[in-house]
């Protein structure tokens, strides 16, 4: 069996109610993904993974079952950025040598969630 292996990284964002970002957090299951909140108010995100949010069982586990829920987060996460904030999550990742790679990219800011992947193709203007 192939195992996906990937990376996931943001760019730090300044929470106008980092305790409220911290539950908010809290109440979501990352799998094995990481984040922080520190002191001032900065937000982080990052794992050897890819970027998954699951809701949380009674027991404290993700609900693998309920489905991915990243945009839902994202969404709620938006309220909380700081005015002129921006989060930036990227993942990059391969299964051994098949295609197709994994890229995508999510922009939380000025209250909106932006995603982007590597399904869409545009044309080269000469």
């Amino acid at each position: 069996m192939a195992t996906l292996q990937a990376a996931t990284m943001s760019t730090g964002a300044i929470v106008s109610d980092p305790q409220a970002v911290r539950q908010l957090c809290e109440n979501y299951r990352f799998g094995t993904l990481n984040w922080e909140v520190t002191e001032e108010g900065e937000l982080t995100i990052w794992v050897h993974d890819d970027f998954e949010v699951y809701e949380a069982r009674e027991n404290g586990l993700p609900d693998y079952e309920g489905g991915i829920v990243t945009h839902e987060f994202l969404r709620e996460l938006a309220d909380h950025l700081g005015a002129d904030e921006e989060l930036d999550i990227q993942t990059a990742g391969f299964t051994k040598c098949r295609f197709p790679v994994l890229a995508k990219r999510y922009v939380v800011r000025d209250g909106e969630v932006l995603h982007t992947d590597l399904s869409s193709l545009e044309p080269i203007d000469e």
